[in-house]
């Protein structure tokens, strides 16, 4: 009867890893840096089994109630992190602490498990169910102790064999079951309810003749409660998941939708100029995002421009600004979320933002990783651009570290035609100027000559870094600048200017542009090692 403990394992494994998944993905949305967020998690966490298992052996003696217990708990605190985590991130705007809590109590929990498990399945094999009876002789002597101690390895072959199984299919499921179905939220309630359900009905099922009366009652109460509990949280989810989008986004939000990949909202519109936030990060500020994509854009359009690669602008924003120019006869968006640009496409606020830049019949949208889309392009010879437009979030945020990496900017100059021109969005120089001039630092390596240039930042169009907890707190941190880099192949630096055909333009003036560079020069850091992608070298 070892089957029905080992299933149990089974699933608590599963559950366990869920609510470490969870709590890695989450804090990755609220707090950024995932690289960061998932070290902190599992080194805490791992730290905290050590002491759980410790703390369990205070238990072995009552290690039935003790279990039954252990798996109410961890089936509450585990369902409902994710629930609190983003109660803390809308309202109070901290939630580091709060994570770091969370992984320590799911950490000691799931390590009270394995000493519990361990002294109830070395059990199993004495007795059959309900009656308490010994059904195998224990032999005596030396063949006795060795027939205690291959059944001891056995047992905990056994027991890891199943832990490690569930573990697999949790770390599956999370992705491509609970994510897609049910959300972070929902699906952390249901895997408390699963966590609950499979440690009770082990306790009270295979194991309740070692349970008092007293211990079955309070094995029975809080698990019930904590069914309950889980349950209110379920129904409740959606109401508690519009009122906390309304404290991080304010009363405005509009649109809400999940795509494949993130969050999308949009506030404002359609009286007032519409805002967009990528997983909670602001990405396009409607009132003066004019500012950062004019700067973006139009230094790099100073020379042949017929062929333009836009990297991100999901949004079609710089797409507008490249399609004010005659000249343009093709331009090429590569953007990793096909619910962004379709969400551009047909938000009336959005697509009258960028000019319904996606109905242009020069645009050409492609939905791919760019590092390998582009390194798909380059094997194609017809693949040159006289343009490419780096329009991406900072490089502090670790999914877009690789998009700023030597190997990155080495594919871009293999796509770009002779003269072309590079033209990247660094971050803030003022407020990370060692973010900034390692970017520079990586696209010299690269083989390019640079000409780094800033313009004054306000609103972000971009969000200024990868930690959102100012904003969600009401002190969002404005950057003073939004920093650029313009490059070409070779060593002699480009003009920095604008095309002759440049269209009017709202904030950017030619006499603006020697301004610009000397502004980013004041903050110029030098010595800088390149980045790459086994070695990242952006911090904050």
């Amino acid at each position: 009867m070892r089957w029905p403990v080992l299933a149990v394992v089974f699933v608590c494994a599963a559950c366990g890893l869920v609510y470490e998944l969870e709590l890695v993905a989450l804090a990755s949305y609220l707090i950024g840096d995932s690289v960061t967020q998932a070290s902190v998690v599992l080194s805490v966490m791992v730290f905290a089994m050590g002491l759980g298992s410790l703390l369990a052996k205070r238990l072995r003696c009552r290690a039935a109630v003790g279990f039954g217990l252990v798996e109410g708990a961890l089936a509450l605190i585990g369902g409902t992190s994710a629930l609190v985590l983003y109660a803390c991130f809308a309202w109070f705007g901290e939630s580091r602490w709060v994570l770091v809590a969370f992984s320590l109590a799911i950490g000691i929990l799931i390590g009270a498990e394995i000493p519990l498990l361990m002294s109830l399945i070395q059990r199993v094999p004495e007795r059959s169910v309900g009656t308490g009876r010994a059904d195998r002789s224990v032999g005596t002597g030396r063949a006795g102790r060795a027939g205690d101690h291959d059944d001891a390895a056995g047992t905990v072959a056994d027991l890891f064999a199943a832990d490690y199984v569930g573990a697999l299919v949790g770390g599956l499921a999370f992705p491509f079951l609970l994510l897609p179905w049910l959300g972070q939220l929902s699906g952390a309630l249901v895997t408390g309810a699963v966590n609950a359900v499979a440690g009770a009905v082990l306790v009270l099922w295979l194991f309740r003749r070692d349970l008092t009366a007293r211990g079955r009652a309070l094995v029975v109460g809080v698990n019930l409660t904590v069914l309950g509990v889980l349950a209110t949280a379920t129904v409740l989810v959606d109401d508690f998941e519009e009122a906390a989008r309304r404290a991080v986004y304010g009363e405005r939000v509009r649109v809400a939708v999940h795509t494949e990949l993130q969050e999308v909202v949009v506030t404002g519109g359609p009286e007032g100029p519409p805002d967009l936030y990528l997983d909670g990060r602001l990405r396009v500020s409607g009132a003066d995002e004019y500012r950062y994509h004019e700067a973006l854009v139009h230094p790099a359009m100073n020379g042949p421009h017929a062929r333009v690669l836009i990297v991100g602008g999901g949004d079609g924003l710089a797409a507008r600004e490249v399609l004010r120019y005659p000249g343009v006869r093709a331009v090429t968006v590569v953007e990793l979320d096909p619910g962004v640009v379709r969400l551009a496409r047909t938000d009336p606020a959005l697509a009258a933002l960028n000019g319904q830049a996606f109905r242009d019949p020069r645009v050409r949208v492609v939905h791919a990783d760019a590092f390998h889309w582009l390194r798909g392009a380059v094997e194609r010879v017809q693949e040159r651009y006289d343009v490419v437009i780096s329009d991406l979030p900072d490089p502090g945020i670790t999914p877009s570290t690789k998009l700023y990496a030597q190997e990155f900017y080495g594919l871009a100059a293999r796509a770009l035609a002779d003269g072309g021109r590079l033209v990247v969005h660094a971050g803030p120089a003022t407020d990370r100027p060692r973010t900034y001039w390692t970017a520079d630092a990586t696209l010299r390596a690269a083989g390019y000559a640079t000409r780094p240039y800033s313009t004054e930042g306000g609103t972000p169009g971009f969000a200024a870094g990868p930690d959102r907890a100012d904003r969600a707190s009401g002190t969002r941190h404005e950057p003073d600048d939004w920093g650029f880099l313009l490059a070409v192949r070779g060593t002699r630096p480009p003009a920095l200017g604008l095309a002759p055909d440049a269209p009017p333009l709202r904030s950017l003036a030619r006499r603006d542009l020697a301004a610009a560079a000397q502004r980013a020069e004041r903050t110029r850091i030098a010595g800088l090692p390149p980045s790459t992608l086994v070695h990242p070298r952006y911090g904050h």
